[in-house]
């Protein structure tokens, strides 16, 4: 059994992560506990967010109510409001959030990319990442002010990609989001920033291999050469190594830092 760090850089922080049950949400639960944090577990899959809290109980050697797993639908501002004022009531408050649920929606061209499917990434990735913000903004000025917020954007937040224009037009919305909040908020002691991963070891790069397979020919491993080709690092990251600079930008380490869009890329924006 592992104890949880007294002295981690996130002790006694109360925090939330949304899409808590994916690999970086997930990923990130575990350095959050390791360093000290309460966390707060949602997910559309309740089930797999109460086996996460389970598993960070017993692995932390905490009680499972220091992690409380709630059903979330983070396009919905009643049950944005009810997930995150229930676990602010959980823990006491909230401290920080890790505003990271999204969906990666298709790999197609332009014209030919279906409305709906446009629809339900924008839905998830801007509106969701919206209405935690907006939600979270309220608990922590509530209670005095000051607070961490990271929202998942990516290196498609970054740039321009082919074929995946709802995800790549996504992404950069949450870092206008991103930055709009920093300056706004940047008086409170409420601190909004970005983490922009390159391609990470997720369910999400599977399902963009298998897609890009699919429609251009050739297996996904071939898919997953050419997502890789442009890092010079040339491999695709760990959602641990992800979860890793979140903690830093949640903690005091990072108390001067808002507004970033921190990239975990293997150098891909530098290239």
């Amino acid at each position: 059994m592992q104890e949880g760090t007294a002295a981690g850089i996130l002790a006694g922080r109360r925090a939330l992560i949304t899409g808590a049950a994916g690999g970086i949400g997930r990923a990130a639960a575990h350095v959050f506990a390791r360093e000290g944090a309460l966390v707060a577990l949602v997910d559309v899959d309740e089930r797999s967010a109460r086996r996460l809290a389970e598993e960070l109980s017993g692995e932390f050697g905490r009680r499972s109510g220091e992690f409380p797993a709630l059903r979330g639908d983070v396009t919905d501002p009643a049950d944005v409001d009810r997930y995150m004022t229930a676990a602010a009531d959980a823990m006491g408050g909230l401290d920080v959030l890790f505003n990271n649920a999204g969906v990666e929606g298709l790999v197609a061209p332009i014209q030919d990319y279906d409305d709906a499917a446009f629809d339900r990434v924008m839905r998830i990735n801007v509106r969701g990442v919206w209405l935690n913000l907006k939600c979270a903004v309220s608990l922590m000025l509530e209670h005095g002010g000051r607070g961490s917020i990271v929202n998942t954007s990516s290196g498609a937040g970054l740039r321009g990609l082919p074929l995946l224009s709802a995800y790549v037009a996504s992404k950069h919305a949450v870092l206008g989001l991103t930055r709009s909040a920093a300056v706004e908020l940047a008086e409170t002691g409420i601190r909004v920033n970005a983490v922009c991963p390159g391609p990470v070891e997720t369910r999400m790069m599977g399902s963009l291999e298998a897609q890009k397979a699919q429609l251009v020919g050739g297996a996904s491993s071939d898919a997953r050469v050419g997502y890789a080709a442009p890092i010079p690092m040339r491999r695709y990251g760990t959602p641990q190594e992800v979860a890793e600079t979140v903690a830093f930008l949640a903690s005091d380490a990072a108390s001067y830092v808002t507004g970033a869009a921190m990239t975990v890329d293997g150098g891909g924006a530098a290239a």
